[in-house]
């Protein structure tokens, strides 16, 4: 629990007073190797990109494999049924192409 002379004006003041670091020497982090890049990060940097390429080509050749459609097809059964019954030709012209 909180300390009885706990008051959250004085931590917000104690906060806001912290001294600045103004030492000259101090380049903010950008000493003497800031910027250098070492041979190990440029062959960890190439081995990524290869592990990628090779990444998005077995991804692209399982895409490839998959159907266009998930949706089951219709059954032929069913759609015969629900297909509207044309009519027959009447029996005058067929009798008609017989005596042709």
């Amino acid at each position: 629990m909180l300390s009885p002379d706990f008051s959250v004006g004085s931590t917000v003041a104690l906060v806001a007073v912290q001294p600045s670091n103004t030492n000259d020497d101090d380049k903010g982090g950008q000493g003497e190797d800031f910027g250098k890049s070492s041979p190990v990060g440029l062959v960890l940097l190439i081995v990524f990109f290869i592990a990628v390429f090779f990444l998005v080509k077995s991804m692209n050749k399982h895409i490839k494999g998959l159907p266009a459609s998930f949706d089951e097809p219709a059954e032929p059964a069913e759609s015969a049924k629900d297909a509207p019954v044309e009519p027959a030709a009447p029996a005058s012209s067929k009798a008609a192409k017989k005596k042709d």
